[in-house]
């Protein structure tokens, strides 16, 4: 089990949600999206985690939105974090911006290509921060265990493992959802991040996706039994200045999430 401010986290617990706009692209849409996800979980009594990653580092083209300033985005993910009572969660993408980021979020994610990179992993970990580590698309479950060592060589145990799908081929992903089973049997909380996992990776200059298989994803892998349910939300997903192919409409959000609770509930029997 792993603790987010008072949120518990683990696979035999009620699942929590972890959802946002892929990244910050500008003030008003952070706050208006968090604040609607709050409502929307409040009244399910799910409990939230915010996700926004302050800038966007892996994108396929030079030309893609990458953010609006590392400091300018932190601020306001800050405001959400001090203003709405929510915990945080952002993406760093080098050793040096670990610090810095754990100024602004409750948990630092290391982003899925950079999971093996000893360096900002370590990082990561020295600042006690919960360490979400996405799987990478190049990597066999049970190696997360390896990457998950070099956080706790720090001393730090808060580590979360989200499975987000895997190559198959060129510009394609496909979920094994015995990986989750996996990763659980290593002893961490588990995530899956049913949005990434819909991606179809670097075609045309930009990585797109297939938004129709966001909710069968995410039913299945709740009926396995996760710790958190992770979608990138946004409340025009076709507008969205990254990921527009492979974000869940915030307009959908709550109708999905009743159904993921009748499952979660059934699975683990509360």
């Amino acid at each position: 089990m792993v603790k987010v401010q008072d949120i518990e986290i683990a696979n035999d617990k009620p699942f929590v949600l972890i959802a946002g706009p892929c990244v910050v692209e500008n003030e008003l849409l952070v706050l208006s999206t968090a604040e609607r996800i709050k409502e929307i979980t409040s009244k399910l009594n799910i409990p939230f985690i915010f996700k926004s990653s302050y800038r966007k580092a892996n994108r396929t083209s030079k030309k893609s939105f990458q953010g609006i300033g590392d400091i300018k985005a932190l601020k306001i993910l800050g405001k959400v974090r001090a203003k709405m009572q929510i915990p945080v969660l952002t993406d760093i993408h080098l050793p040096e911006e670990a610090e810095l980021a754990a100024q602004y979020a409750d948990v630092l994610q290391i982003p899925a290509f950079l999971s093996r990179q000893t360096d900002i992993l370590i990082a990561a970990g020295k600042t006690g921060k919960v360490v979400n580590i996405k799987k990478g698309q190049f990597l066999a479950p049970e190696d997360m265990k390896y990457s998950a060592e070099k956080v706790i060589s720090t001393g730090n145990k808060r580590i979360l493992l989200t499975e987000r799908g895997s190559m198959f081929g060129y510009h394609n992903l496909v979920v094994d959802f015995k990986s989750l089973v996996i990763m659980k049997k290593l002893g961490f909380p588990v995530v899956m991040d049913a949005t990434h996992s819909v991606q179809v990776p670097s075609r045309g200059g930009k990585s797109g996706g297939k938004r129709i298989f966001i909710e069968p994803l995410a039913k299945a892998a709740t009926a396995i039994g996760i710790a958190s349910l992770f979608l990138e939300v946004h409340p025009k997903p076709e507008n969205a200045l990254s990921d527009s192919g492979s974000q869940f409409s915030l307009n959908k959000l709550e109708k999905l999430l009743n159904k993921i609770i009748c499952i979660d509930k059934l699975v683990k029997n509360y």
